[in-house]
């Protein structure tokens, strides 16, 4: 096990902070995550989760476990199913880096957005889960849950495309100059600020969803580290994006795809029934979303791809072959500029 967890260190400090825990913990880490190590905790007690800073030196604002774990806190009494937060550590010193512990959620989780092994009707239904979650997130009341500081006010795109910016080129390693055409085209197409200031995911797709272990129903939201307070269409191109990728283990997508056949979406239904959940009309410059998302993954996956060479990466290897797609994500950026 990569990046190996300090099991007597954490039980010590379990015993004096959780409530009803017990030890001894034997620590499994989950595979395919490529930010915050997350192990599954199993004790006499029961089981937890705990997700944690990676070791080294940090990308400022990255990895913010703390975060994670006030959003889904915050969450805990709205539509949003998000796992019940058990205790958050900042002290680096117990098991190297700061660190939370949740509660073990049981359900299904899915790697390939074509969803095999299930029924055409229950596809249909998962992707309509999906929907209405993200919708039920971008309703959220911020002032009722305490969230209402949890990001700066401003522009969100403007402010998104200087953090991922300064990210992309503290992390980058080649030239890529679709990249730097992407860069420019959403710093000179920024759209005005239309007032919408929600909670957003940052990283809202179908492999951050957990599934009720016998039904279409969504468990719970994962991965809550890139949420912030912003804009909500933001999220919705994600997904759009997020298809639009090969069907590959790497590209996670849906390109080539029949989805009438297996009972999945297309774009614009997914699209018309968000904004009938919301109550929106629709959604005007579409493109602009799209392609700031396409840019946000590849500065996001050129810090995986910095990572596993530096060493540090939740899953190395891993890292390696998502890298590969910062090239693609840029190119298909700028192709969305176009459409």
């Amino acid at each position: 096990m990569s990046q190996p967890l300090d099991t007597d260190a954490l039980s010590l400090w379990l015993a004096a902070h959780l409530p009803g825990f017990r030890g001894p913990v034997t620590a499994t880490k989950f595979s395919g995550g490529q930010s915050n190590p997350t192990y599954r905790l199993d004790t006499p007690s029961g089981a937890y989760v705990l997700r944690r800073k990676p070791p080294g030196v940090l990308l400022k604002s990255a990895h913010a476990v703390e975060r994670e774990f006030r959003v889904q806190q915050a969450l805990g009494a709205t539509d949003v199913p998000v796992a019940r937060m058990h205790v958050l550590c900042e002290d680096p010193d117990v098991i190297g880096s700061a660190f939370y512990v949740m509660q073990a959620v049981a359900g299904r989780n899915f790697d390939d957005p074509a969803l095999p092994d299930v029924s055409p009707g229950d596809r249909s239904a998962m992707i309509g889960a999906m929907n209405a979650c993200l919708a039920a997130i971008h309703e959220v009341d911020i002032d009722a849950v305490g969230l209402s500081d949890f990001g700066p006010s401003g522009n969100y795109y403007a402010r998104q495309l200087d953090r991922w910016t300064k990210q992309y080129r503290a992390t980058q390693t080649d030239d890529l100059p679709d990249m730097d055409a992407l860069i420019g085209w959403l710093g000179a197409n920024m759209p005005a600020d239309d007032g919408q200031r929600r909670l957003v995911h940052g990283d809202y797709r179908l492999d951050n969803l957990l599934f009720a272990p016998d039904s279409p129903r969504i468990a719970a939201v994962l991965d809550w580290e890139l949420s912030t307070i912003g804009h909500p269409y933001a999220d919705l191109a994600a997904v759009i994006m997020q298809w639009s990728m090969p069907h590959t283990a790497e590209g996670r997508g849906l390109a080539g795809v029949d989805r009438a056949a297996l009972g999945l979406w297309e774009d614009a239904r997914f699209i018309d029934a968000y904004c009938a959940r919301r109550g929106l009309a629709g959604i005007e410059r579409f493109e602009f979303y799209l392609a700031f998302c396409h840019f946000r993954m590849a500065a996001i996956l050129q810090g995986v791809r910095k990572r596993a060479l530096d060493g540090n990466a939740s899953d190395p290897e891993r890292g390696l072959q998502l890298g590969a797609y910062v090239p693609q994500f840029a190119r298909q950026g700028l192709e969305a500029t176009r459409k």
